[in-house]
């Protein structure tokens, strides 16, 4: 345990020894060959551990680190004086400032022992562009150059020179170098270090860690390569003895830089139009003694910029900078203008006419005279008295009088008058316009068109602006087309969205004016700001009858083109519309359901967009009592009907399986087990119980045969004997006296070819049995020989006494009647129980 605590006692003196202020220098230090190097060359660094660290433990243990990032180093060394150099390689720099470290592993953490800041870059390159200004401001060479692409090290620049004799070969004195301040390309050699007319060889030095480099040397002599500054320019001031500059010209002069007073200089001039893009005019050499200069050439009533540089002549010199500019106007030129005119005639009384003028200028040259002002006289003789206007503006108003019918119009300024306009007022007299149309281009353009009338006018006239309710006449714009075979012109002056204009075109003859025709038309159109709101007016159970009042037209507004209602039922959210023109004002809903809720809506379109009015929310009437008695009336009749027609196909099909009664089968071509019936009873009768006393008893039944039988040996050969049989197949059943036999003659077949089975005779309520008699027949019924049938053939004869039978002998002319069959043997296979199932048949 002791040595435990020992052990950990010295661990942590170690560690308290490493870190006192000097420990780390004393134990650990890093040596680089040179601490800069070119960029992307390897480094090689050691870290050298003294002895004064052998109590950390024989083998340390160091990690590198290049910035952040970790380097693996080589395996140490053992130095004689006994400390470890531990080497570490990198192999390639990319970066122009990195840290070194060295750590010492102390357990897990790590002891950083020594940094080195290593630099990397390149040697400086060449500069280039050395040139050198003799400055007689601050009497001094400036020379400037440009010190090429960064090298990522600090470089040192020193501008060396020398005093030579020739070409500069030899160097006679040296001059004191130059050194400019941190950041700067430019450095001055002082006048007392320099000869003005003896040469000098110029260069700059450029330093760093990696190499040195110098500029090309430049050979100069101080005054050859002098620059003055620039002059002074002034305008010109008129003479009262001179006459005016003429029109393109413009006179100035300038005033040379005062050091350079008594230099030989000569100077170039330039100028610029100050509108325009036209590029700077040079004129030049000009000489300093003159000292003033007039330039001609120029555009008449313009304004120039005027610039001056000047340089020693005839010496070497380098130009001065250009002058700040001057700004100069060329004289006007008398105005050269076309004045196309209109006018608006109003008599005022019989003498007298009150004009008012409208006047255009469309300049013929590009450089025509501005414009000062307008006169109007009258024309003749009279033209020399006072004017009848002088304006600035493009229209006046003025009387004449009524015989007068021309004036003359002129445009003015200070270089003079143009040439006169002659203004006649000429009279309606020619033909008009065969038709005028507008379109609308866009927000701000319209186009107007015509047909031209027979024969061609000369121009036309065409006025423009806002239609009612604006004043009529106020803030028009006009122009004049000189071509008059055109049919349409385009307006762009004053023209704005949604509004409307009155346009009017007047055509022009030789001698005359033809009528003026108006046209409105909108630039651009706006949707209706509202639409018509919806009146209910009447309402059914099935209908609706609604109304609305149509809007005034509003000025802007695009006429309707249309109408649109929308009709939607909230129960089952269906929803309906119609399209009217925009003349209605009314529509009837049809097809509506009884007490249901509508909402409605009304939709006013045009060319410009459409706008809805507010919905319509309107209810149905309900059906009355009585309507809903006859509805129910009608639905249960229908119902009973398709009852009834379904009852009836049910039981008159002929492919039921199903009858209500069977058909009676030939006993000889049939059997009881698997007899199905082949026809079906067409007619179906109603027959009363058996029970019944007051009804006679079952009447008879046939079946007949198509087959030839002979008589049997127990049947009677009288053929009036026999039942009378009808011709046609059939079986039916007839309701009358058991005692007595239709009376009705029943044809007679030659062929005997029909039978007739017997007759039962009895009534069920009788006491008594009943009897059973065959008819005469030539075909046996039963297949013994015996008249007698056996037990299971006929229930009456087991009951009867044998060799007694009733007598009862029934008319032969009569049909066989029958009894109750509950003992025949062809009933037996249709499983009747007891007389009350016969008598249900």
């Amino acid at each position: 345990m002791m040595a435990g605590l020992g052990s950990w006692s010295l661990s942590v003196a170690a560690l308290i020894t490493l870190l006192l202020p000097g420990s780390r220098e004393e134990c650990g230090r890093i040596s680089l060959p040179t601490p800069t190097v070119h960029l992307g060359d390897p480094l090689t660094a050691s870290c050298i551990v003294s002895p004064n660290c052998s109590h950390l433990g024989p083998e340390a243990q160091i990690v590198w680190k290049l910035g952040r990032e970790s380097q693996s180093g080589k395996r140490p060394q053992r130095l004689e004086d006994g400390s470890q150099e531990f080497t570490v390689t990198v192999p390639r720099l990319s970066s122009p400032r990195v840290l070194l470290s060295c750590y010492l592993r102390w357990g897990h953490s790590l002891q950083m022992l020594d940094q080195a800041e290593v630099q990397a870059g390149y040697p400086p390159a060449a500069p280039h562009n050395l040139s050198c200004l003799m400055n007689l401001t601050t009497n001094s060479l400036i020379c400037q150059w440009e010190p090429g692409p960064n090298n990522h090290l600090p470089t040192n620049f020193t501008l060396k020179s020398f005093k030579s004799r020739g070409n500069c070969q030899t160097q006679e004195d040296s001059i004191l170098d130059c050194v400019p301040s941190d950041g700067q390309n430019h450095c001055s050699i002082p006048r007392r270090h320099l000869q003005l007319y003896q040469n000098m060889g110029i260069w700059v030095q450029a330093e760093n860690a990696l190499g040195t480099t110098k500029s090309p040397q430049l050979c100069l002599v101080p005054m050859d390569v002098v620059k003055l500054e620039p002059p002074t320019l002034w305008a010109l001031p008129p003479s009262p003895e001179a006459a005016p500059p003429q029109p393109g010209c413009l006179l100035l002069r300038w005033e040379p830089w005062k050091p350079s007073l008594y230099i030989e200089q000569k100077c170039e001039l330039r100028h610029q139009p100050r509108l325009g893009e036209a590029s700077w005019a040079l004129v030049g050499p000009l000489l300093s003694q003159t000292l003033q200069y007039e330039l001609c050439g120029l555009l008449p009533s313009t304004a120039y910029a005027l610039q001056m540089r000047c340089t020693r002549w005839p010496l070497p010199g380098q130009w001065s900078n250009w002058s700040p500019s001057l700004t100069l106007t060329t004289a006007q030129r008398a105005p050269i203008v076309r004045l196309d005119t209109w006018w608006r005639q109003r008599q005022l009384d019989p003498r007298t006419a009150d004009i008012q003028l409208f006047w255009k200028p469309t300049p013929l040259d590009r450089y025509s005279g501005q414009i000062q002002g307008y006169l109007v006289r009258p024309a003749g003789p009279a033209g020399a008295g006072p004017p009848l206007c002088n304006t600035s503006e493009l229209s006046c108003t003025f009387r004449l009088p009524s015989e007068a019918r021309e004036v003359v119009l002129v445009a003015y300024n200070t270089a003079g008058t143009s040439h006169p306009t002659p203004v006649v007022f000429l009279e309606s007299r020619g033909p008009p316009l065969a038709r005028l149309h507008t379109m609308a281009q866009d927000p701000h353009r319209l186009w107007v068109g015509w047909e031209p009338p027979s024969p061609r006018p000369h121009g036309y006239v065409i006025e423009w602006g806002l239609g009612p309710p604006s004043p009529s006449g106020s803030n028009k714009t006009w122009k004049m087309e000189h071509n008059g075979s055109i049919s349409g012109t385009l307006l762009q002056e004053n023209i704005r969205p949604f509004q409307l204009y009155e346009i009017t075109v007047t055509p022009l003859y030789q001698d005359s004016v033809g009528p003026s025709r108006h046209i409105y038309a909108y630039s651009q159109e706006m949707a209706p700001s509202r639409a018509p709101e919806l009146h209910l007016k009447h309402i059914g159970k099935t209908w609706a009858q609604l109304e609305w009042v149509p809007l005034p037209p509003e000025l802007g507004k695009s006429p309707l083109t249309h109408y649109t209602v929308f009709w939607m039922s909230s129960a089952r959210g269906q929803s309906f519309s119609t399209v009217l023109n925009a003349s209605s004002h009314g529509l009837v809903l049809h097809g509506l359901e009884p007490a249901s809720l509508y909402h409605v809506l009304l939709r006013a379109t045009s060319k410009a967009g459409a706008t809805n009015s507010t919905s319509l929310t309107l209810m149905t009437l309900a059906l009355e009592e009585s309507e809903l008695h006859v509805l129910l009336g009608l639905f249960g009749f229908l119902l009973l009907f398709i009852c009834l027609c379904g009852a009836a196909r049910l039981c008159c099909r002929p492919s039921r399986k199903n009858p209500l009664w069977p058909s009676v089968p030939d006993p000889a071509h049939s059997s009881l087990g698997s007899w199905v019936p082949s026809i079906m009873v067409e007619e179906t009768f109603q027959l009363p119980s058996l029970r019944d006393t007051g009804m006679p008893p079952i009447t008879k039944i046939t079946v007949l045969e198509e087959e030839e039988k002979k008589p049997g040996p127990w049947e009677s050969n009288d053929s009036s004997g026999t039942c009378g049989l009808p011709t046609l197949v059939q079986a039916y059943v007839l309701q009358g006296d058991p005692r007595a036999c239709s009376t009705q003659p029943q044809p007679q077949s030659g062929t005997s070819d029909q039978v007739l089975y017997g007759k039962v005779l009895g009534s069920p309520t009788s006491p008594g049995p009943g009897h059973y008699l065959r008819c005469d027949s030539t075909q046996p019924l039963l297949g013994g020989l015996t008249p007698s049938p056996k037990f299971y053939e006929n229930l009456w004869f087991q009951t009867s006494p044998l060799g007694t039978p009733e007598p009862l002998v029934p008319n032969q002319e009569d049909d066989c009647v029958f009894g109750p069959l509950l003992d025949f043997p062809l009933l037996q296979g249709l499983q009747v129980h007891g007389v009350e199932g016969l008598g249900g048949i």
